[in-house]
């Protein structure tokens, strides 16, 4: 018996059916405006942005190791770039949505400097710290309205119907786009990297892994990610209020997804997410119970399933949407067709003549 070599597997069956699918539901979400209601596309961009929120926290504290409970400080910070990049500097407010995310990654640079000086749970009191630090200076900018918040000039005189597609259309790529900027980040050797760290930042610098060099990165991109997001919320509301914008509740929602759905994975974010909406327009109506029952799902769900609803499906049907593991699958062994030479390693014997 001979081996016949072995392949490397990077996508699995679910993986090739779920692209199908997901090709065939983004074409309908893309013909949404045009079947669909006006609060339909409201609805779904309150749900991408939550679902893009959660991939970045998910991307920062699943894979990066880093634990913020400080991300509605981008959020924040993303809802008043895009006031004053469209009010201000007359700049597109469509296209001040993405540009609010490079704002938001730009007042992350410092914020890294100093909360990377902490480790544990004090790197995520020291993030809410500073995203507390950041509320108090645009609460208190006359500018930009101060307590009472400001409301988005630059949009009226955009009409309603095209103003509310565009912005459902935006929301639909950034939504998409972060699914796939996980996905193809950790499918990388940054990917390979954020994996070592998580499991121990000692080893993986051993190995020759940048740690510093690797959060600092992720910790970029998921504020990139949440000032998009922020700029979008408040593009869909048109209004922005200081203690709204940079709530810990956003914060908390965050968590509650990844966790309800199954932190270090791309999937548990999208079930999370599902999950959080299904909860709020059924129990909306239940005032501060409301709270309780998400609090309450959350605790069964961390005793119950402690991987989450999206591990618990997965470890159970073996199910991987989006692959970010390399498998590998050894061939089937090829039979040697040459006759065996006898034990004694002599010349194999004819037979004798009568």
């Amino acid at each position: 018996m001979t081996p016949a070599g072995y392949t490397i597997e990077r996508s699995t069956t679910a993986s090739r059916l779920g692209a199908f699918a997901g090709i065939i539901l983004l074409l309908m979400l893309i013909a949404l405006p045009f079947w669909g209601t006006s609060s339909d596309m409201r609805l779904l961009v309150e749900f991408l942005s939550m679902l893009t929120l959660a991939q970045m926290w998910n991307l920062l504290a699943g894979y990066g190791g880093l634990v913020s409970v400080g991300q509605q400080a981008y959020i924040g910070l993303g809802g008043y770039a895009l006031n004053v990049l469209a009010d201000f500097l007359g700049i597109n407010p469509f296209l001040s949505v993405f540009l609010a995310g490079l704002v938001a990654a730009a007042f992350a640079l410092p914020t890294a400097a100093l909360v990377f000086r902490f480790q544990g749970g004090y790197f995520a009191v020291g993030t809410w710290v500073v995203a507390e630090v950041y509320h108090l200076l645009i609460a208190n900018s006359s500018a930009l309205g101060g307590g009472l918040g400001r409301s988005l000039q630059a949009i009226r005189g955009v009409p309603r119907s095209e103003r509310e597609r565009l912005t459902y259309w935006i929301a639909l790529a950034v939504g998409v786009g972060a699914i796939a900027l996980v996905y193809l980040l950790l499918r990388s050797r940054w990917g390979l990297a954020l994996t070592a760290i998580r499991d121990s930042p000692r080893a993986a610098e051993s190995l020759g892994i940048d740690v510093f060099r690797s959060k600092l990165f992720v910790y970029l991109v998921a504020a990139f990610g949440g000032g998009v997001a922020g700029a979008l919320l408040y593009l869909n509301l048109l209004r922005i209020l200081p203690t709204a914008a940079f709530s810990v509740n956003w914060t908390a929602a965050m968590i509650f997804v990844v966790v309800i759905g199954g932190i270090g994975t791309i999937e548990g974010p999208i079930v999370g997410t599902l999950v959080f909406f299904a909860l709020r327009e059924f129990l909306a109506d239940y005032g501060a119970w409301y709270l309780i029952l998400l609090g309450a799902v959350a605790i069964v769900v961390m005793v119950w399933a402690p991987q989450g609803l999206w591990g618990l499906i997965a470890t159970r049907f073996d199910l991987r949407f989006f692959p970010v593991q390399r498998r590998v699958r050894l061939a089937a062994p090829v039979r040697d067709a040459r006759p065996a030479r006898p034990a004694g390693g002599g010349s194999t014997p004819f037979p004798s003549s009568p």
